[in-house]
């Protein structure tokens, strides 16, 4: 059997449907890795955040304690 002239033109519909469906995937592989490195850099400056934020707390419960009535302050005058 030989290939016939419509025959081709489906094998190169074929074929051109398989290359936009690569360069799809590799396009979406680009932006995953995008979002990923994103995520990543977010999760840290999260993290560093969280610890400094635990450092800040720690000190004003320090500050309080250490000014002796331990009490708390009342509120402002214009309370």
């Amino acid at each position: 059997m030989s290939m016939t002239e419509p025959d081709l033109t489906e094998s190169e519909a074929l074929s051109s449907r398989i290359d936009a469906l690569e360069m799809r995937l590799t396009e979406q592989d680009v932006v995953i890795d995008d979002l990923n490195a994103t995520i990543t850099a977010q999760w840290r400056q999260i993290d560093a955040l969280t610890r400094h934020l635990a450092k800040l707390v720690e000190q004003v419960e320090e500050a309080g304690t250490r000014s002796g009535t331990g009490a708390p302050e009342p509120p402002p005058p214009h309370y």
